[in-house]
Parts: C-alpha cells; sequence; structure tokens
C-alpha cells in the first residue's frame, strides 16, 4: 500500500496524490448541525430567514434547511463560519457562544480537515416559552 506524503506547505487535504476541495455547503451544513446541538439554542437564522424557514417547512416534502442562518467562507486549508442564533430566555450568552464556537470548530475540523479561523455568533432575538413560534392564533374578530 502507498503511503501518501506531505510536503510542509500541503495540508491534509492537498497531496502529491491530488486535492480533495470541499463545497461552501458542506461546511454550512456541518456547521449549523453542530451549532444546533448546543442547548440553549432555540433557532438559526434572523427574522426573515426564520420566516422563510417556516414557509418552508409547511411545504410537503420539503426538509428543514440545515443551512439555515450560516454562512461561510472556505479556502484551501482554512474555513470562517457566521452563525446568526436566537437563544433560550435565561442562558448565559457568553457561556453559548463558547459552547457553540466550541461545537462547530470540533466537528468542521474533524469533518473536513479544514482549520476554523473563526467563528462569529450573532444573537438576533431571546425565545421566550409559550413565546408564538410561528403558529396560527385562533382570530379574535370575524
Amino acid at each position: 500500500m502507498r503511503e501518501q506524503r506531505q510536503d510542509p506547505g500541503q495540508g491534509p487535504l492537498v497531496t502529491e496524490m491530488g486535492r480533495t476541495t470541499i463545497a461552501d455547503n458542506v461546511v454550512s451544513k456541518i456547521a449549523g448541525i453542530s451549532a444546533r446541538e448546543v442547548a440553549g439554542v432555540h433557532d438559526l437564522g434572523g427574522g426573515a430567514a426564520r420566516m422563510v424557514g417556516a414557509i418552508r417547512e409547511r411545504i410537503p416534502g420539503s426538509r428543514t434547511n440545515l443551512q439555515q442562518g450560516v454562512s461561510v467562507e472556505v479556502g484551501e486549508r482554512q474555513a470562517a463560519v457566521d452563525i446568526d442564533i436566537v437563544a433560550e430566555y435565561g442562558v448565559s450568552v457568553v457561556d453559548l457562544s463558547t459552547g457553540i464556537r466550541r461545537n462547530v470548530i470540533a466537528a468542521v475540523e474533524r469533518m473536513t480537515g479544514l482549520e476554523v479561523t473563526e467563528v462569529n455568533v450573532t444573537v438576533n432575538d431571546v425565545y421566550l416559552e409559550g413565546e408564538d413560534d410561528g403558529e396560527q392564533r385562533e382570530s379574535r374578530v370575524e
């Protein structure tokens, strides 16, 4: 079996045997899934993105957009991630953003071999228990 050798200037995705390219949407999905796994994250995305996501989910056969609220920049060896979230009320935003960074960096680096240079977290809203979550209320007028 032939051993893969790397030059000092090459990373795990660029070897003498060839190059592996990872699409932005792959990194975006990994980051979105790993951010949702953190306790205290209610949802991802800003108001408009969540509204479009809620409409999309009502369409038969559609799936949850795992990339909602996530944007990435992917290079040959590195990736940067921006995540917009809605936090659960009562959760420390500092601890939550630390947990999101840790989880996203670990998942992206483990699954892609890319070095994550930064994870920027924007908290767009705070979710309160019982708050209208896109469900239709009964009309008060006829």
